[in-house]
């Protein structure tokens, strides 16, 4: 029998064992790959060679282990929908271990959907097909348009059925991230008053992701501002391809600025900041319009809970950490309105140039417009090959206007290559997951994965993939899975 050949290790494992359950993944009965991503294997310089499918998808599902690996499962504690649980850690996910990749970054590899753990509180520990391959195509298609993301590795069936509401295929996912350390770990030890764990996962954390900030004065709060900055960031670029994370619980967003857990997440149609498409989001807390007020509130519970490590006088530790997050509005909107230069193709700055794009997302609103057709149109009427409806011509004479004092070469080239073509439309995505877990059809849903790689060339042979839904194929609701 012939092994995966990569050099694991787990220096999450050094920390003390507070940090983390150890646990092996429970075996499916017959692990079956659904996908594999041979493209990051190899970036992860994972040697595949005289290893067969079989016992490929035996590594995938978790019914082998590979040499070097350390299974455990993670402590964290998270305010889900602002309501507060001091206990959550990986219920159904194990670390499997790190590899250093072939551009040198340190990269986690996890099981999700590998068995009970001792954070499953009841749960079975597994996945039902349909989130593991929605994260698949979703985490995939966020790293074709150019977002930090997680990716995924390997979707693999089990052969077993889960119970949900209704029976259900099983699948494992592994995924890959820059590190599963999220705003939820912090909180898991800032609760208990563990001031020698909340140092040491500080330290650990500047360690992987900002080693510059360990020799300043105060590493702590130079951290809290790195982490608001990436995740200000990482906010703007979901805001303009409209995305709606769902639930951007603290235990779902990640330390690295990486976005992570693609639950009931969604992309938006028509353009409306009030829209929701989570289930369990009854109250629209995570709307598309809200996500850069959640962003905020977040940051504000990282800050808590770093407050001891910031000063020792719990008034200065405030003051200094409110200092740093009254910069995050800043530093958010500068953010976005450089994401909308690019979609207007714009190269220098103005400052009216925040209203130009603002003008035509109301526009967008109250003509109902599709959010990525309406940006993507625009390289087209700049390559005067498509004209804009007739509400929106007042603006464009604006935006003409505008473009005017720009370098005009390049620009319909500079407007595809800042608005997608193809994003996971909703609708496309669950005929998808349909298909392959009622039919154990996976044709569909590896035709779309192959669109969502190429999200910004026209593709004339997959045009319907652009299309907005009918009023028939319009999704009300998507469901986190668990």
């Amino acid at each position: 029998m012939h092994r995966v050949k990569a050099c694991f290790d787990n220096t999450y494992t050094r920390l003390p064992e507070v940090f983390y359950a150890r646990q092996a993944p429970t075996p499916v009965r017959e692990p079956e790959l659904a996908i594999f991503n041979t493209g990051l294997a190899a970036e992860l310089g994972i040697d595949l060679s005289g290893l067969d499918e079989a016992e490929l998808a035996a590594y995938c599902a978790g019914n082998r282990i590979p040499e070097g690996a350390q299974p455990i499962a993670l402590a964290y504690a998270g305010h889900q929908f602002g309501n507060f649980v001091p206990t959550l850690g990986d219920g159904r996910a194990l670390l499997m271990g790190e590899l250093v990749d072939v551009h040198g970054r340190r990269r986690d590899l996890q099981w999700k959907g590998s068995g009970r753990t001792p954070f499953s509180r009841g749960g079975d520990g597994r996945s039902a097909l349909g989130p593991v391959l929605r994260e698949y195509l979703v985490s995939e298609a966020m790293y074709a348009l150019g977002l930090p993301t997680s990716r995924a590795l390997a979707a693999t069936l089990t052969g077993e059925r889960v119970f949900r509401e209704e029976p259900l295929p099983g699948g494992v996912l592994i995924r890959v991230a820059a590190s599963h350390v999220r705003i939820g770990t912090f909180e898991y030890f800032g609760v208990r008053g563990d001031l020698e764990s909340l140092r040491r996962l500080t330290a650990y954390v500047i360690d992987r992701h900002d080693p510059d900030l360990a020799d300043g004065e105060r590493p702590a709060l130079q951290l809290l501002a790195a982490v608001s900055r990436r995740q200000a960031g990482l906010v703007a670029d979901w805001m303009s391809i409209g995305f709606i994370h769902g639930v951007m619980n603290t235990d779902n967003m990640s330390i690295s600025g990486e976005t992570i857990d693609f639950g009931p997440c969604a992309f938006m149609d028509e353009y409306d900041p009030a829209t929701v498409y989570s289930y369990i989001d009854r109250r629209g807390r995570y709307a598309y319009g809200n996500q850069p007020a959640v962003l905020q509130w977040n940051l504000a519970r990282l800050a808590e809970a770093l407050l001891p490590m910031i000063h020792d006088v719990p008034e200065e530790a405030v003051a200094m950490a409110s200092e740093v997050l009254t910069q995050v509005p800043g530093w958010y909107r500068e953010a976005w309105l450089g994401r909308l230069r690019g979609k207007l193709g714009l190269v220098g700055a103005e400052p009216d140039d925040l209203a130009l794009a603002e003008a035509l997302l109301a526009l967008m609103h109250a003509e109902q417009a599709d959010f990525t057709n309406t940006f993507r149109a625009l390289a087209g009427v700049a390559a005067g090959l498509a004209v804009l409806p007739t509400a929106f011509e007042s603006w464009r004479r604006d935006w003409e206007a505008r473009l005017a004092r720009d370098p005009r070469e390049g620009l319909a080239e500079r407007l595809r290559a800042a608005n997608p073509a193809f994003i996971p439309r909703n609708h496309q995505v669950e005929r998808a997951l349909e298909a392959a877990v009622r039919e154990g059809n996976l044709t569909p849903f590896r035709r779309l994965h192959e669109v969502l790689q190429r999200p910004f060339e026209d593709q004339p042979e997959a045009a319907a993939f652009a299309d907005p839904p009918r009023v028939d194929e319009r999704i009300g609701h998507t469901f986190c899975g668990t």
